[in-house]
């Protein structure tokens, strides 16, 4: 038999029996972020949410059977929590990456301290168009950053639509073996064609550097297929999504 059937009594509420059954009710069905308090002013816990009364809602009940010893502890050291709601949930997790950076709350285990910021650089070299993750500016490259770790992907990301740009005759399905995947690593040259120059890959670069995606987007060729259109789209909304935000845009440095 399940041991979890042999208990008959109710499963323990702490933090219901602490703040009442009117705190939750009254919690707005918005996105925000929340803050756990244990004794003053000491914060144990950040947390975001598409919806703040339905995610507080699933600390009511702490049940020992179905929740980790480290959730258990901290619900039963909860003494107030205060929320304060958002635009929409990118906004609240920009602001739970403030918290959490600022307050380092103990039982928070991801993003209380800074990751490494790296930059995206480019620069022309002898065989073609060098796309790199540097650590910081370095002389004779341009640059845009510094990013977190989002850069890896749209390091990747740029590699693909840079090579169908570049390399239009070869398509996705010519790229050099791995590159497809990633595996060609942080620092990649891709070579320009007969058909296309150096100068294609730099203008596009600039264009989103400067978080002229629609200008840039017009440059990339038509896909040779569904499966190549289908890469393309989801590559381009995730470049395209990132150099629109204003934060993300900064002037090339060289």
């Amino acid at each position: 038999m399940n041991p979890a059937q042999l208990r008959f009594w109710a499963d323990p509420q702490p933090i219901v029996d602490r703040l009442g059954k009117v705190f939750f009710q009254q919690l707005p069905r918005r996105p925000g972020v929340y803050r756990m308090y244990g004794t003053g002013d000491s914060v144990l816990y950040v947390g975001k949410a598409r919806n703040l009364r339905h995610r507080l809602a699933s600390y009511r009940v702490a049940n020992p059977d179905r929740l980790p010893r480290r959730l258990l502890r901290l619900l039963t050291q909860v003494e107030r929590i205060e929320w304060e709601t958002c635009a929409d949930e990118a906004a609240a997790l920009r602001r739970e990456a403030e918290l959490l950076l600022s307050l380092k709350p103990r039982f928070n285990r991801a993003g209380v301290w800074p990751k490494p910021q790296r930059f995206l650089a480019w620069r022309v070299c002898p065989d073609g168009l060098e796309l790199a993750i540097n650590a910081q500016p370095e002389p004779g490259w341009s640059a845009v950053g510094p990013y977190g770790a989002q850069v890896t992907w749209i390091h990747r990301a740029l590699v693909r639509l840079l090579w169908c740009l570049m390399q239009p005759e070869c398509g996705l399905t010519g790229m050099p073996a791995g590159w497809f995947n990633g595996r060609q690593g942080t620092q990649v040259v891709i070579p320009p064609s007969p058909a296309k120059s150096m100068d294609a890959g730099i203008e596009f670069l600039r264009l989103l550097a400067a978080g002229a995606c629609e200008q840039a987007a017009r440059r990339l060729p038509p896909a040779e297929s569904g499966f190549e259109g289908a890469v393309r789209d989801e590559d381009w909304t995730l470049v395209s999504e990132h150099f629109s935000r204003p934060e993300a845009v900064a002037s090339a440095l060289s």
